[in-house]
């Protein structure tokens, strides 16, 4: 058995060190869309493994868009399996944003139409099912998106897509012994580049654009050539810089986008690797040597993993002639930002990782925000429109999280009381924060409000956002009043509202039902409920809430059916 065996292995090695020209996906363009999504097979090792994709067997499509257009996409569900489509860095109204509430049944067709309101950057979709994001996201389903606008248009950068304008989805996988993907592993040893295993790129000499999207899900990246050049930064998660920011290095976390410029101008016929310097990782992030800040802090079979800890090639950068009309500088200006100035906020918010566990398993969590876990019928905030907002993320667990929230695109204030520099200030929707950091971020609720869809905030290590490191929070127009579904003669008058703590405050039912009652103060956070209510009056004594502006929401056992705002003075 030991001689049929050696052989097959050299032959799984031979295969996978052979180069393989990169795939491009296929870009589409216009104001409709359809992701046919299927399952199919893939060749790694010269066998046949099973993955997901759109449009195809693995991935899907680059979909283009244009800032003021209104696009349609529909998203067919070919897989067997139920899913769900996010539309991540967009800015949509929470029934498009495809959340896990948007369950796409099999043979399902999810249509969905907005208005494109981004900035011009890469942003990307994939699967938000709950408890099987990373599982569907592992075998395959993700593509990007690029939205262009005017102001991108005007500047002299690379955009011909695949010449001088390369997407680069980068992700790590591990594989089991029928050649088929493992899910939730830390033997994710080799590197997919846009699918493709140890691919290689001709490119122009010339400066050219590389997007950057880590789409893996769980590991790090410490992005820099092989010969330690410099390179520009121009774009992070939501849009170009004010300034191309030159560097050697660039550290990208699960779900984080980049935009860089490469000179490769007097390269022809040269090749270079982008590669991860992962070495130069601290402890404490996935893909650094430790991956917990502790003694002892590891992950089964994290030690045995040849990229941890070490550098290793990317993907290889052939370079060939240039192109007729080539980009040959770096712009020195890009964009204009007016962030939103703290002082200017109408709340802060205060949100703590943690681990279930203490000891040396606690890097494996589950691990929670504000000790809470993920609870589908809880909303965890509710945030009025127009709402400027200062959101403090501490990290009291051995590892590194990176948060995202959905909805909006905010600009980091500071880490560890540091002003960011460079990448991280621009505008983000993922932010890596690291074991024993606090990263307070500023941003605002704008233009989308549902009283019963919630938005998502979470960790995108996709283990840790599947085990529970969730929230989710409603966006409310509190201009609206009260309302409800007047077919259900469910009117519910409050008063006096605004009271004082001096009179009892007395909530006055229309009519005899079963009713809860869930009241939140202004930070989103459930004060008192109140269950199974059939009595027509109900009264909530003097002294039981603090002074304050107060959130309602009224449900039956089916669905909510009113909601409001109330305030108490002293």
């Amino acid at each position: 058995m030991r001689n049929i065996f050696l052989p097959i292995c050299l032959l799984c090695a031979i295969i996978a060190s052979a180069q393989n020209p990169l795939r491009i996906p296929t870009p589409l363009y216009g104001n409709q869309f359809n992701l046919n999504l299927v399952m199919g097979f893939t060749p790694y090792f010269g066998q046949q493994t099973m993955t997901m994709g759109a449009n195809g067997s693995i991935l899907g499509p680059t979909l283009f868009l244009n800032r003021g257009d209104s696009v349609t996409i529909n998203v067919i569900n070919g897989l067997g399996h139920e899913t769900t489509m996010h539309w991540h860095g967009l800015h949509v109204s929470p029934e498009n944003d495809g959340g896990p509430h948007s369950v796409i049944s099999i043979g399902e067709t999810w249509s969905r139409s907005f208005k494109v309101m981004d900035w011009a950057s890469t942003y990307w979709y994939h699967p938000h099912l709950h408890m099987h994001t990373n599982e569907q996201l592992t075998q395959g389903l993700a593509g990007l998106i690029i939205v262009k606008d005017s102001l991108e248009a005007n500047l002299n950068l690379p955009r011909t897509y695949a010449v001088d304008d390369i997407p680069l989805i980068v992700q790590s996988r591990g594989f089991d012994s029928s050649n088929q993907f493992l899910v939730g592993t830390a033997a994710d040893s080799f590197i997919l580049v846009n699918g493709t295993m140890n691919p290689y790129v001709e490119l122009p000499a010339q400066v050219v654009r590389l997007r950057l999207l880590n789409g893996s899900s769980e590991r790090a990246y410490n992005f820099g050539f092989s010969d330690n050049r410099n390179f520009n930064i121009i774009g992070s998660d939501g849009g170009l810089l004010s300034a191309p920011v030159s560097t050697n290095r660039l550290k990208l976390s699960p779900g984080e986008r980049a935009e860089i410029l490469v000179d490769l101008q007097g390269n022809t016929g040269q090749s270079i690797y982008l590669m991860s310097y992962a070495s130069e990782f601290l402890n404490g992030i996935y893909g650094a040597a430790q991956p917990g800040m502790g003694a002892g802090q590891t992950i089964t079979g994290y030690s045995s993993n040849p990229l941890n800890g070490r550098n290793f090639n990317i993907i290889e950068i052939r370079t060939v002639a240039a192109t007729t009309n080539p980009v040959t500088s770096i712009p020195t200006t890009l964009v204009n930002h007016t962030p939103w100035v703290e002082g200017t906020e109408n709340i802060t918010r205060t949100l703590s990782f943690r681990s279930t566990v203490t000891g040396p398993t606690a890097i494996n969590g589950p691990f929670t925000i504000n000790n809470q876990s993920f609870d589908m019928d809880v909303i965890n905030y509710t945030i009025p429109l127009e709402n400027i907002e200062i959101w403090t993320l501490t990290n009291s667990s051995p590892i590194a999280h990176p948060f995202h929230i959905h909805d909006v695109q905010f600009y980091i204030l500071d880490i560890n009381g540091v002003a960011p520099q460079g990448y991280d200030a621009g505008r983000k929707d993922v932010v890596n924060v690291l074991p024993m950091q606090t990263v307070r971020f500023i941003t605002k609720f704008e233009d989308f409000t549902s009283d019963t869809m919630p938005y998502m905030y979470h960790c995108h290590m996709l283990t840790h956002e599947d085990d529970g490191m969730m929230g989710q929070f409603l966006v409310v127009n509190p201009n609206n009043g009260t309302h409800y579904e007047k077919e259900q003669n469910l009117a519910v008058n409050l008063f006096p509202n605004p009271f004082s703590h001096s009179a009892n405050f007395q909530i006055e039912l229309e009519a005899n039902q079963n009713l809860s009652i869930e009241i939140y103060n202004q930070l989103g956070i459930k004060v008192k409920s109140l269950h199974n209510i059939t009595e027509d009056n109900i009264t909530l004594e003097r002294g039981e809430l603090n002074a304050g502006n107060y959130f309602y929401l009224i449900r039956t056992k089916e669905k909510q059916i009113q909601s409001g705002i109330f305030s108490i003075i002293d």
